[in-house]
Parts: structure tokens; C-alpha cells; sequence
């Protein structure tokens, strides 16, 4: 059997991000790891319904940001309540693409993450 864990994402401001995957989208700590020598620190986060983990890791030494490339990849969530969800996302200036024909938007993290959001059904 072969079933999803977690995804990762590398962060340089681990509180801001942090609070932005809470205020977002509710996602909280569900477990952390410290490095020994306090070089990194994974905190993974969880939604509360099931068991996939989004892994933030923060290297304590790093200062420039990530280099994501043409960011062609992203993380998606199914939500039950996406116009409420649209409007919050609206209000907080994180909305960083739409496409209404497909009924979908993107918002994206700190870090420049795209994440994209899909009403469910």
C-alpha cells in the first residue's frame, strides 16, 4: 500500500508563515521537529479532518529568499465554503490569479507558494 503523507514547503520567516497557513486557511501545528544542533525546524501542519500534513521546514542560517522557479506546481484544498472563503482571501490581498471559467483562484503564501483553491463538489 502506497498512501500520501506530507508535502513541504521551505520557509524563510517560520512564524510569519505560521500565522498565514492559520488565518488562511486553518491550518495548525499538528507535530514539530528541532534539529539537534538547531540548524532546522520542521512544524507540520494539519487541516483537523484527515491524516495529510503540509511540512514547513525553516533553516535557521537562511536569509535570501527561495528561488521557486516559474512556481509551476501548487498545493490545492477542497472547500465547502468558497465564496465566504473568496471574500476573506480577497480582503487580505492573497488572491494571486483567478480563473472564473474553471471556478477556481489561487492565493499565494510568503514565501511566493501558489495554493489553490477549488469549491468542493
Amino acid at each position: 500500500m502506497i498512501k500520501f503523507n506530507h508535502f513541504n514547503f521551505n520557509v524563510l520567516d517560520l512564524d510569519k508563515s505560521l500565522k498565514f497557513y492559520n488565518d488562511a486557511l486553518g491550518l495548525t501545528p499538528v507535530r514539530e521537529k528541532v534539529a539537534d544542533d538547531g540548524s532546522f525546524k520542521l512544524v507540520y501542519l494539519g487541516d483537523g479532518i484527515s491524516d495529510f500534513t503540509l511540512e514547513l521546514t525553516y533553516l535557521t542560517d537562511r536569509k535570501e529568499p527561495y528561488n521557486l522557479g516559474e512556481c509551476e506546481f501548487h498545493l490545492a484544498f477542497h472547500v465547502d465554503e468558497f465564496d465566504e472563503l473568496h471574500k476573506k482571501h480577497d480582503e487580505m490581498g492573497i488572491i494571486c490569479f483567478e480563473n472564473p471559467g474553471m471556478g477556481i483562484y489561487f492565493i499565494s503564501d510568503p514565501d511566493g507558494y501558489w495554493i489553490e483553491i477549488v469549491p468542493a463538489g
